[in-house]
């Protein structure tokens, strides 16, 4: 079969796709998907231009004075009663807040101090209103701040292994430098703006604010003056309208994948897989042509909001790995699963673990280098009109499309009809998937490759942890990392040569299972030096990077780790059998979090 043929039958099946999609839809699902869509972007529209008003009238606030009910009237989430001071204090209980005499008297309940931190955010706005009325504008706002923004350094490096991380100060003397000390040029006092000029910009920004400036102290006013700043105008870079753009590219992502699942299931329930299996097409020609119409719709579809949003079509780049890797794991999901329901709650916990993965790293985006770890994070800097290097681009969707084409593999190697139509648990389903790839015939080529293709998702789980345990204290995120990362590596070292020794007990001697242990280590050593080459330099000299992959710094001792703690796993696993898998990965995870440690700590030099 030449290529155009091939071509040719993922067209055909493509074009037979989209029509059984629309069929299962019906004539009459059609034009109400239509109307929902449309009501759905006119709900979207007016709640752009009205606002959200979720909170409105929260709180019940009490005052004996007019005026200062007027502060506060501004803010919807207020719901405001005048009275004389006896009747406010005597039905103090019907209010979060009441003021009476210029004192403010709070519940004491969760949401009376969250009305008081409100309460402060207002009339904080309401002081600087004032003051930007000022005669003598420098008496009210003294300081004003000249921010330069100067690009981070960062490399995600920490400290060097055998390093203290922190130690505390010894005084509080302040510090002496050791190098010469340099003259720094004065900057020039004053600002480059009239009085006049300052007054009216600090009255633009005392102006009502986005409502994620009302509702959270993350935001802080905009400043009309460029660089120049009061303290109050001082917010961190977060991007989050970047990031709220991003989920309007990511969720319809969500919700093809899922019609990509179900497609599959419905060919596997119905029983509909079975022609398509007797057609001479093939394996690749049907899962590739089932999934074209899907990945073209996500493209579409990514194309439409990026054109709609005026953005560069180059945002696409960084999605295509992710649009893949959701049609992967869209396909082994739907081969996997036994039912709708089973369909529906891995599906559920792949799109949470997905989304922690995609979202989490982008929110440092503008703070920290650990963000390139998400694909998305190249897109908030493309709407933030920031380039990005070809390195952070393959950084950041290497694991993506590398684990991407695995599962493609796995899908089309068990595409098959004993596949496809069993009923085994999901695990058993897993480990028939990859009994496939292992050959009786060549027993150290197929375990060699099967554990050099399980690296790329030992590192993007391993990255998935890094992220969660970043914001941690440091010694405590060291130690989960640590143990989790090990952890995670055991589990992935023991699949290959656990799931021969389940299949074929009788065939694994003794010598083998030490010979298995050996080769599983060799693969993983030489995946792992291969991709960290490729793609992970800028994580590795970083102290999370060396409990991550400190075992592949050298190699007489990295091959040992691995050797030992396969051979752990699958030394109980051959003495007991199954009931030794959970035994073995805990002292498997044990010696590796000891090996990690050891060198961590910096007690060997």
């Amino acid at each position: 079969m030449n290529v155009l043929q091939f071509l040719s039958r993922i067209g055909t099946l493509a074009r037979w796709e989209v029509k059984r999609a629309f069929g299962v839809m019906g004539k009459g699902m059609l034009p109400m998907a239509f109307v929902l869509f449309v009501l759905l972007v006119a709900a979207t529209g007016f709640a752009a231009e009205r606002g959200l008003h979720l909170q409105d009238g929260i709180y019940s606030l009490g005052a004996d004075d007019a005026v200062v009910g007027d502060i506060f009237s501004g803010d919807e989430r207020f719901s405001i009663s005048i009275g004389d001071e006896r009747a406010l204090f005597r039905e103090r209980a019907a209010y979060d807040i009441i003021i009476i005499g210029g004192q403010v008297y709070v519940q004491d309940t969760e949401r009376g101090r969250s009305a008081l931190k409100t309460l402060e955010r207002d009339y904080q706005q309401y002081l600087d209103s004032v003051y930007s009325l000022q005669q003598d504008l420098f008496a009210a706002y003294p300081l004003w701040i000249d921010l330069q923004e100067v690009k981070s350094e960062l490399d995600f490096s920490a400290t060097q292994s055998g390093m203290q991380i922190s130690i505390a100060p010894s005084s509080t003397a302040p510090p002496v430098p050791e190098g010469p000390v340099g003259e720094v040029p004065v900057p020039e006092p004053g600002v480059a703006f009239s009085t006049e000029e300052l007054r009216q910009g600090l009255i633009a920004s005392s102006e009502p604010q986005s409502q994620l400036a009302r509702y959270s102290d993350l935001v802080g006013p905009e400043s009309p003056f460029g660089s120049f700043k009061t303290p109050s105008q001082l917010s961190p870079p977060l991007p989050f309208d970047s990031i709220l753009l991003v989920f309007l590219f990511i969720f319809p992502l969500y919700f093809m994948s899922q019609f990509s699942m179900m497609s599959i299931m419905q060919e596997r329930l119905e029983r509909r897989g079975e022609v398509l299996l007797s057609t001479p097409a093939g394996a690749p020609a049907i899962i590739f042509g089932k999934a074209l119409p899907y990945f073209v719709g996500m493209l579409a579809i990514s194309a439409g909001i990026a054109l709609w949003l005026s953005a560069p079509l180059v945002i696409l780049l960084p999605l295509l790995p992710v649009i893949l890797f959701f049609l992967a794991n869209a396909l082994i999901i739907g081969m996997v699963a036994r039912s709708f329901k089973e369909l529906s709650f891995i599906s559920i916990f792949f799109s949470t673990v997905a989304t922690s993965y995609l979202f989490f790293p982008s929110i440092f985006a503008n703070v920290h280098v650990i963000s390139l770890v998400s694909p998305l994070t190249l897109i908030v800097l493309s709407l933030q009109g920031e380039p990005y290097t070809i390195s952070q681009y393959f950084f950041s969707t290497s694991l993506f499309f590398l684990t991407s084409a695995v599962l493609f593999y796995v899908g089309i190697a068990n595409f098959r009809e004993e596949r496809l139509f069993s009923q085994a648990g999901i695990f058993y389903r897993v480990r028939e998937f990859i009994s496939t790839s292992l050959s009786s015939r060549h027993p150290w080529a197929s375990l060699f490759g099967v554990n050099a293709l399980l690296v790329p998702f030992v590192f993007m789980v391993q990255m998935l942890l890094l992220v969660l345990f970043f914001n941690l204290p440091m010694p405590l995120s060291l130690v989960l990392l640590i143990v989790s990362a090990a952890f995670v590596e055991e589990i992935a070292k023991s699949v290959g040569i656990c799931t021969f020794l389940l299949d074929t007990p009788s065939r694994w001697s003794w010598a083998m299972v030490i010979v298995g242990s050996a080769v599983t280590a060799a693969a993983f050593l030489f995946a792992e030096k291969l991709l960290l080459l490729v793609t992970m330099a800028q994580v590795t000299e970083s102290v999370f990077g060396s409990i991550l992959f400190l075992s592949t710094g050298a190699l007489v001792f990295p091959f040992l780790l691995h050797f030992t703690g396969v051979l752990c796993v699958a030394g109980l696993v051959r003495h007991k059998g199954s009931a030794g898998y959970i035994p073995g990965i805990l002292i498997a995870t044990l010696v590796h979090s000891l090996y990690n440690a050891y060198f961590i700590l910096g007690w060997l030099s």
